[in-house]
């Protein structure tokens, strides 16, 4: 029997660089499209793995979406004859509102694309200028209608947290215009600002002043009550879903599972062996070889808690021991006590779990555990 492994694929391409994004994109760069879907269709011929066949696909970006209905058409048909796939497989690919047409959608779903990923953000026109958007929330609206019309309906949308300027009364609103379209998922992040990013260097040079901890801390405790009482569960810290569309690529993620990553920057992750593909679009292009690290079982265990707090049931006592060959105890020992002890894990019914607290200090946790 074939294992089953994940396939990541990453579109460099945007439009315009978001204020806050320090992803791997490549604006106003649509000359180079062609080329490059060549390239990702030779690198999957040659990391094709026959005794695996793929469970989960996501192509993120970028703007996956920029691409032409012709070259999304040969990617994916590619992509099928490359590897094989799951009957069940969950295939993902993100869209930007305001760039897909019905066109686009139809080749997604020609060739097994299942599911859609929209970066809504924001439901306020103010706080999607401010973040560099290109997109209205009328654009997500219509977004979303033309996915229904092409026969999707599962589908996410990534709002974000704790913006400069941003509202209590913004985040509710924004809610309540996400709920409106009924998705089946819904991303609440917040906002991390990261070097060398235009908001970052607006944020110190004092243009904006972002909400204080605990605002932030209260717009996600409204993304909590609001969506636990419209029928979405949080599998995740950052993510709800309703019952049975949790992302199962992330969530394979979360469980150490194995992936291919195919492009750009991408990073995969087979038999030990964690790997990142350049991030130079031109080394790339060139065929420049990927950057191989070998996990050694340390950072293996260490992999397997980092990521695994991140969901709400934690970590498996079991799976832990399975894939290790040690107890969660044997491994961490006394570096368990503390948090613990303070309230911010707990164990549940053979899973280690960050406690609802604990979820606000995660981090804090994860040294302790380091």
């Amino acid at each position: 029997m074939k294992r089953e492994i994940g396939l990541y694929v990453h579109i460099p391409f945007c439009i315009r660089k978001c204020a806050y994004c320090d992803f791997t994109s490549y604006p106003d760069r649509a000359k180079d499209m062609p080329a490059y879907v060549e390239r990702v269709i030779r690198e999957a011929e040659e990391r094709a793995v026959p005794d695996a066949r793929i469970a989960t696909l996501y192509i993120g970006g970028g703007t996956p979406s920029l691409l032409s209905p012709k070259l999304m058409d040969r990617l994916l048909r590619a992509l099928r004859e490359r590897f094989s796939f799951s009957p069940e497989a969950e295939c993902t690919c993100e869209c930007n509102p305001g760039t897909v047409t019905a066109e686009f959608l139809n080749a997604l779903r020609m060739n097994g694309v299942n599911r859609l990923s929209f970066g809504a953000q924001a439901g306020q026109e103010r706080l999607l200028s401010l973040l560099g958007r290109i997109h209205t929330w009328r654009q997500v609206e219509e977004s979303v209608s033309l996915a229904r019309q092409a026969g999707f309906h599962n589908l996410n949308l990534d709002l974000m947290l704790g913006l400069p300027t941003q509202t209590l009364q913004d985040v509710r609103e924004t809610l309540a215009a996400a709920l409106a379209l009924a998705p089946t998922h819904l991303s609440c992040y917040g906002l991390i600002l990261e070097e060398g990013t235009r908001m970052k260097r607006q944020v110190d040079a004092g243009v904006w002043a972002l909400p204080n901890e605990d605002t932030e801390r209260d717009m996600y405790e409204l993304c909590r009550e609001t969506l636990a009482g419209n029928g979405f569960f949080q599998y995740e810290i950052s993510n709800f879903a309703r019952a049975g569309y949790a992302c199962r690529h992330n969530m394979d993620c979360w469980k150490r599972k194995e992936y291919l990553g195919l492009g750009c920057a991408a990073c995969g992750f087979l038999n030990g062996i964690r790997y990142q593909n350049p991030p130079d679009l031109a080394a790339y292009l060139q065929g420049r070889a990927a950057e191989e690290t070998k996990i050694s079982p340390e950072e293996a265990r260490f992999e397997s808690v980092m990521l695994g707090l991140r969901m709400t049931e934690g970590v498996s006592e079991k799976n832990f021991l399975l894939m290790h060959g040690v107890t969660l105890r044997e491994a961490f020992g006394e570096k368990l006590i503390k948090p613990l002890s303070q309230g911010l894990l707990t164990w549940d019914g053979g899973f280690l779990r960050l406690t609802r607290r604990g979820m606000d200090v995660q981090n804090r946790v994860l040294v302790e555990l380091l």
